[in-house]
């Protein structure tokens, strides 16, 4: 096994199948060094756990563990176009954007949902620059969306 691999069994995770694009993009694209991922949404098993505004018909809590889901997905995405997770040298950036009811301002701590989880799975290559946006609706009304960009060798 990689050690990536090892540590996913560690935390009790599995890298899921790589999600199929909901429209015309791919999951991820290789530039040089960089891998930069399509925004994922929080599917399990090819469906959405929950839909609709965080700060309403989902809680925060929920939303931070549909972000975890969407890092996962991302790191799918990552895996099938470098082949091993073990060539991952940083994480450069996370962009999190959480559906949004008009008075919920948590946005931060709903994508401490995945940076919390890169930094568990890669210790200090996990450690990244990050935005986290509220917005109005995300695809599917998936509760949450992220995307990375990662450096490997």
């Amino acid at each position: 096994m990689s050690r990536i691999a090892d540590r996913l069994a560690e935390l009790g995770l599995t890298l899921p199948t790589v999600a199929a694009p909901v429209a015309a993009y791919v999951p991820a694209v290789v530039q040089g060094n960089l891998v930069y991922t399509s925004g994922q949404l929080p599917f399990v098993d090819g469906s959405l756990p929950a839909t609709g505004k965080v700060g309403t018909s989902v809680s925060a809590e929920g939303a931070q563990a549909y972000a975890a889901t969407c890092a996962l997905n991302a790191l799918a995405a990552i895996e099938s176009v470098i082949g091993s997770l073990d060539r991952v040298t940083q994480v450069v950036k996370v962009t999190g954007f959480v559906a949004s009811d008009a008075s919920f301002t948590g946005q931060p701590g709903v994508v401490n949902g995945a940076s919390t989880l890169l930094g568990e799975i890669f210790g200090d290559a996990g450690v990244h620059a990050r935005s986290a946006v509220g917005v109005a609706v995300l695809p599917l009304d998936a509760p949450v969306e992220v995307e990375l960009v990662v450096a490997f060798a």
